[in-house]
């Protein structure tokens, strides 16, 4: 009984007869183009060979004897290379077209979208029509592919792929082959589907996973959130309507700051002798 030829599919099938652009494919029932491009090492007619099968530019169903790693049910990394916005991103697994990644499937801010370069973890699905999408792992995917963390891990740096945005935080696998959740307040902004990220790990699971932070540390984070001020109040010529009893709103609206890190770096500027506050403003002391 013969399979049959379904884009997104390796197949095993028979050389038929050659033409001047290629070798005809068949499975018994139905042929296929093998274009000389496509064709790896030496064939003969009524050789069997494995294919690739999938939809060229002019949607005609053709074949590849280069197999590439992202297949119907088979996952792997691929690199985005293109963003049509309000369409998608298009991703390069090793064929002569590139595939597409719907918008349906990628975040709604398409600021939030893959930029070329970015990589995303998926697979392949294909339409009531037979062309083929990206389609991006599920939680439970990347759940067969992850390791468990040991608490050794505590403080080490890691970096990783992001394969999953919530409002509540970023998800990302390490380089390891470790599932990462940074929450909301441990980054200063939320990072792209599929960039690369660093962060620390603050916390080991008992289920293995990691907890990270995008952010300094503390005392790092002190004279970076000073900078963050400085940077402030010189744009408005040396002073800022803002000191310690600012309300936490004010404070975030003006500098991005939360007020405890406001007051922490606010104190560090004082302690140096280069601000004073007086009346709720902050100047610089001449």
């Amino acid at each position: 009984m013969f399979k049959e030829l379904e884009a997104g599919t390796v197949q095993v099938l028979t050389v038929d007869r050659e033409v001047d652009f290629g070798y005809f494919l068949t499975n018994g029932e139905e042929d296929v183009l093998l274009h000389h491009s496509q064709v790896e090492g030496e064939i003969e007619i009524e050789d069997e060979v494995k294919v690739f099968l999938y939809h060229d530019k002019e949607v005609r169903l053709t074949a590849t004897m280069n197999i590439p790693k992202v297949q119907i049910g088979s996952y792997a990394w691929t690199e985005v290379v293109d963003v049509n916005s309000g369409l998608g991103v298009f991703v390069d697994i090793g064929l002569m077209k590139d595939i597409l990644v719907s918008a349906d499937d990628l975040p709604i801010y398409e600021d939030l979208w893959p930029a070329p370069g970015d990589k995303l973890y998926m697979s392949l699905r294909g339409d009531k029509n037979g062309r083929l999408y990206g389609k991006l792992a599920t939680e439970n995917i990347i759940g067969q592919i992850t390791r468990r963390a040991s608490k050794e891990m505590l403080k080490a740096t890691v970096q990783g792929r992001v394969y999953r945005l919530l409002k509540v935080g970023t998800f990302f696998l390490s380089e390891q082959g470790y599932r990462c959740f940074v929450h909301e307040n441990e980054r200063r902004q939320e990072p792209r589907l599929g960039e690369q990220v660093e962060g620390r790990v603050i916390d080991v699971k008992e289920d293995g996973t990691l907890n990270v932070s995008f952010l300094p540390l503390k005392q790092d984070k002190m004279g970076e959130d000073a900078d963050i001020i400085t940077g402030y109040m010189d744009s408005r010529g040396g002073a800022m309507p803002l000191w310690d009893k600012s309300l936490p709103e004010e404070i975030k609206d003006k500098l991005g700051l939360s007020k405890a890190s406001f007051k922490r770096a606010m104190g560090k500027l004082m302690k140096e002798g280069r601000v004073y506050q007086e009346e709720g403003w902050t100047y610089y002391k001449k």
